[in-house]
């Protein structure tokens, strides 16, 4: 089994490959790890992985609260995450590109990054100044009629736009071309759908691709379905997600 070491970054939030992920960098420990990657050439990737937190904060408490209000703020890299880390996460994540890190005057960070491929997390090193992972690299397998499946789900995702387009009356198309390569089809709609984390990390771990996309057919008839009735949620960008405060 391979398996890489990365700088790991626990997000309220699933990254799939080709989301665009823009972070505001303020807690100590993620600041050391963009000062390490800005150590990186840059002709060459800044990698960190993002997890899903499965139980835990993403920002740690830095002020007393309840119940103790005499409590310290929690310190150090895993701050929020419990005794064992690992436990505190999914355990498939995806790796991020950070293609701009931009360090502001007040030492805080703007970085944009876009996820690339998926990995499984399988443990958690916080002796330094920021947690690390050791993490093996997933292969994304077709599965048994990924093609026919990704036209159904493409079908599908159109009507579910114009749902949640709704009283607005406009497209969530961005006026580009939807793809239609199934691998690229099933981690866009994942992306793009208003689905709660858990549903969303299973998505990610689907085991192949035909398997993923099967799972998004089901959800987006159920999710237009409940649309028709309440046809004026907000609109969704189609490849970049909310931006995290870390």
């Amino acid at each position: 089994m391979t398996t890489v070491r990365l700088p790991l970054f626990p997000l309220n939030s699933v990254l799939f490959p080709g989301l665009v992920l823009p972070l505001n960098i303020f807690e100590e420990r993620y600041r050391a790890m963009m000062r390490e990657l800005l150590k990186t050439p840059e002709d060459e990737p800044r990698r960190f992985a993002v997890v899903a937190i499965r139980d835990g904060h993403e920002v740690a408490r830095t002020a007393p609260g309840m119940p103790d209000p005499t409590a310290l703020p929690e310190l150090g890299p895993a701050a929020g995450f419990g005794s064992d880390p690992l436990k505190a996460f999914h355990k498939v994540g995806c790796v991020a590109d950070a293609a701009t890190i931009r360090e502001r005057a007040d030492g805080t960070f703007e970085v944009l990054a876009t996820g690339t491929t998926r990995v499984r997390l399988r443990s958690v090193d916080a002796s330094g100044p920021f947690l690390t992972g050791e993490l093996e690299p997933l292969e994304e397998e077709p599965g048994d009629e990924a093609g026919a499946l990704a036209e159904g789900v493409l079908r599908s995702f159109r009507q579910y736009q114009k749902r949640l387009a709704g009283a607005r009356e406009r497209s969530l198309s961005t006026g580009a071309e939807l793809p239609d390569e199934p691998g690229v089809v099933s981690y866009l709609v994942a992306a793009a759908m208003m689905l709660d984390i858990p549903t969303k990390q299973r998505l990610l771990q689907a085991p192949d691709t035909a398997s993923r996309l099967r799972d998004e057919l089901k959800l987006l008839r159920s999710e237009t379905a409940i649309l028709r009735t309440l046809p004026s949620l907000p609109s969704s960008d189609l490849t970049r997600g909310p931006t995290s405060l870390n």
